[in-house]
């Protein structure tokens, strides 16, 4: 099938912007950093755990979209922090990095014009660059939900 130049400018801008939604970013953007290890009463994940979790998950899609050789973490521990709380700042600042540049990857990838959104892998189970698109966008609108709604019961 022909490449889609329009779809792929319409996904890459999905992953960024934050036309029904907020978007990543709002929702980290001043978060109070004695806040981002602290669960709120009667939510199961605190603003560092959803903000390691979004960029782990999306970093597994962008692996498995660039490679056959790579191997996904172990199903639900590897795609889960191991702690609630970052141990540092600096941790918390550097998944934010690492988010950003993850995603700048996949957009590269994405709209570049080689690639066929439609074409499946040759390895996994029939996916697509569409599909891996729309996942990265859904699973992360749903946990950026989640951490605006951390973020509020918060107070912050």
């Amino acid at each position: 099938m022909p490449n889609d130049g329009a779809l792929q400018k319409q996904l890459a801008e999905l992953l960024t912007s934050s036309h029904a939604h907020a978007t990543f970013d709002q929702a980290v953007e001043g978060f109070p950093l004695d806040q981002i290890g602290t669960r709120p009463v009667s939510m199961p994940h605190s603003a560092w755990e959803l903000v390691e979790h979004i960029r782990i998950t999306q970093n597994d899609i962008l692996q498995f979209s660039l490679s056959p050789d790579y191997v996904s973490p172990e199903w639900p521990l590897g795609y889960w922090p191991k702690a609630q709380s970052p141990n540092s700042q600096e941790d918390w600042n550097n998944s934010i990095r690492l988010y950003h540049e993850d995603r700048k990857k996949f957009e590269a990838l994405l709209l570049d014009p080689s690639q066929d959104l439609y074409r499946p892998f040759p390895w996994g189970d029939g996916q697509t660059l569409l599909r891996e698109a729309l996942l990265i966008a859904d699973h992360t609108s749903y946990h950026v939900g989640q951490l605006m709604l951390v973020r509020r019961s918060l107070g912050a």
